[in-house]
């Protein structure tokens, strides 16, 4: 506290001021953490995420999609980035997105998934066409050759050509094969990769052929036209088992082939023609979040005009049926998409922000206390001051000269001095600002009463008139 001689004036301020600046500088480190971490979780929340897509092999159809998706996604969406990961085949994608080292992959739905594998989006849907060739008509004929080969069944004992290497194809004759009653031991497969559709349109010891593809896939369609114009007119063969497959593998569906999807003169196929088909799908892990699988659904889908025009195949990516049941599920995120069930921003984070209420809320609490607790001498001295001035109400009422007065004058101003500058530092509220200001005025009274005293010549009316005033403003 600081004598009426100012002695320790100086180092009781100094104190106080670095008190104060101390308190300061925490609140503000306090404050600024506060902004950071804000900052860094808004930052968090409404970066791009970038998806690591695995696809392959390397300038398939697949693989052009992927890539013109990547471009369309980095030229348009605010929220989803991607970044393929080329691949030797579906096999590989599949075998990274199970090790977490792609965050999506594109694959045949009849493959070996991941256990968590689920699905996010139809790349494609690959039906299978089975056909034999009826032969080529001599010269002298006027007779229509037949094909040897009327339905599946007939295959036992021949050779299927099938169009594309992936071993995928070769397994889901063989289920064809024993659906249809044909042991599938009897007959016998070649593969052959999607440019030697000429090698094996010539291939005399081919009895039939298999493509699995698009409705519109050229492979298929040139591959149709090829063996017609080697072997003769393409006979379709019917797969009548094709619901019993769906039944018995979700991982494929019956489907129709419309008459004429192939050609139109002559029409290819001239019948509506039952098979199955398989999806190739955009995959994900269960863990994958289901804001960020929702958000690559929707881009996904706003964009695919736009990369349909890059990448024709594009057209042809559809959403997944959550009504019927797959082999495959489909990922909670796609879903809430499709079925109008995903949560709203403030339905994913309203507890995070109730949460940072009330983290700022005992901030603003304990800044408070600490405040509080901080200028606890400040207070202290403040209530000391009023204590003084009013012990120096009696010393006013027994002053003996105006030059006593003054010196108690002087050495109120200098209290008042440092009240106001802690009012103005928030070291004391304003009730303790009004308190002192009663005592003050009960102070200016008694120094007012006094000189008049003085002036009459006597104390004794001075000290008389103003006790009544000092019971009334206490």
């Amino acid at each position: 506290m600081s004598s009426s001689d100012g002695t320790n004036e100086p180092s009781d301020a100094a104190r106080r001021r670095r008190r104060r600046s101390n308190s300061l500088l925490l609140v503000l480190a306090v404050g600024f953490f506060v902004f950071c971490a804000a900052a860094g979780a808004l930052y968090y929340a409404l970066r791009p995420v970038t998806l690591r897509i695995a696809v392959g092999p390397a300038g398939s159809d697949d693989h052009k999609v992927v890539q013109a998706m990547a471009a369309a996604f980095a030229g348009e969406s605010r929220t989803v980035r991607l970044s393929p990961i080329t691949t030797d085949g579906a096999g590989e994608a599949l075998a990274l997105l199970g090790f977490g080292k792609a965050d999506l992959a594109v694959a045949r739905g009849d493959l070996e998934m991941p256990a968590d594998a689920q699905t996010v989006a139809v790349m494609r849907q690959n039906f299978v066409v089975l056909w034999s060739p009826a032969g080529l008509a001599g010269k002298s004929s006027k007779r229509k050759p037949a094909a040897k080969i009327k339905e599946i069944a007939d295959l036992a004992g021949h050779k299927v050509g099938i169009i594309g290497r992936t071993p995928a194809n070769a397994a889901l004759l063989r289920i064809i094969l024993s659906a249809a009653g044909a042991a599938a031991d009897k007959v016998a497969v070649t593969q052959f990769g999607t440019d030697q559709i000429e090698e094996l349109a010539r291939d005399p010891t081919v009895d039939a052929f298999m493509a699995t593809g698009p409705l519109d896939s050229k492979i298929t369609a040139d591959a149709i036209a090829a063996t017609a114009r080697a072997r003769g007119e393409p006979k379709f063969l019917a797969i009548e088992a094709s619901e019993a497959i769906a039944l018995k593998h979700p991982q494929y569906e019956s489907e129709e082939i419309p008459p004429s999807v192939f050609n139109a003169d002559p029409a290819w196929p001239d019948d509506k023609l039952e098979t199955v088909s398989v999806s190739h799908l955009i995959v994900a892990r269960k863990a994958l979040s289901e804001t960020t699988v929702a958000a690559f659904f929707r881009e996904l889908f706003a964009l695919r005009q736009a990369i349909a025009r890059q990448v024709p195949g594009a057209a042809h990516i559809t959403k997944p049926d959550t009504d019927k049941e797959t082999g495959l599920p489909i990922h909670r995120g796609a879903a809430a998409v499709i079925d109008g069930t995903e949560r709203t921003f403030l339905d994913r984070y309203g507890d995070y922000f109730w949460f940072a209420l009330l983290l700022v809320s005992g901030i603003g609490s304990a800044g408070a206390w600490l405040r509080h607790y901080l200028n606890r001498d400040e207070r202290e001295e403040n209530t000391s001051h009023r204590n003084r001035i009013l012990a120096m109400v009696s010393r006013v009422r027994t002053a003996e000269s105006n030059q006593d007065l003054l010196v108690m004058q002087r050495e109120v101003d200098a209290i008042i001095g440092e009240t106001l500058e802690c009012y103005d530092d928030g070291a004391i509220e304003e009730e303790e600002l009004a308190a002192f200001g009663l005592v003050l005025e009960l102070f200016n009274h008694a120094v007012a009463e006094s000189r008049a005293a003085l002036q009459a010549g006597t104390l004794e009316p001075a000290r008389g008139t103003a006790q009544p005033n000092v019971l009334t403003r206490r």
